[in-house]
């Protein structure tokens, strides 16, 4: 089984505020938002979301139906698995979100799309990992003046097989 950013099956996302009253990462700021898509959002499959305290799956037009994990990384992992009939699993979500499962090593491939934009403020997606992600090579890169594409493919057998 294979966790990468390019599978098309169940989608990890993060909700990755720590502040009740913050905004600008957590795409559940109410229980009353269904998401800037509509009520038929782009997924059309499950997708499970690292939250800080539980909530109710909502379900959407189309197949999508958000799932609220609070037990962390590995359980997220394990569900967005089994929803995936044990195919690949696409995550998604922040520098945090994506240095955890770095950090765990449960990526088997990464594609990283860098744009050449000016932000006051952000995270660095390898800060925490040392600079780069160890045990892990380059294997495709395309730029052009808008965006920097890198695919980056594991080099090293996974700490925790699935």
């Amino acid at each position: 089984m294979t966790l990468s950013s390019t599978a098309r099956a169940p989608l990890l996302a993060a909700d990755e505020s720590e502040d009740p009253q913050a905004s600008y990462f957590r795409p559940w700021g109410s229980d009353e938002w269904r998401g800037w898509w509509g009520p038929n959002p782009p997924y059309h499959h499950a997708v499970f979301v690292l939250a800080h305290h539980p909530r109710d799956l909502i379900a959407m037009e189309g197949g999508t139906t958000f799932h609220f994990v609070v037990d962390g990384i590995d359980a997220a992992l394990e569900q967005a698995f089994a929803a995936a009939n044990a195919t690949d699993v696409r995550l998604g979500g922040g520098a945090s979100t994506v240095q955890q499962y770095l950090a765990g090593g449960l990526i088997d491939e990464l594609h990283a799309a860098v744009v050449p934009v000016l932000l006051r403020r952000g995270e660095r997606l390898f800060h925490n990992l040392d600079g780069g992600p160890e045990g892990y090579e380059c294997v495709d890169f395309v730029s052009s003046p808008s965006a920097a594409h890198f695919r980056f493919a594991r080099t090293t057998a996974r700490a925790n097989p699935r």
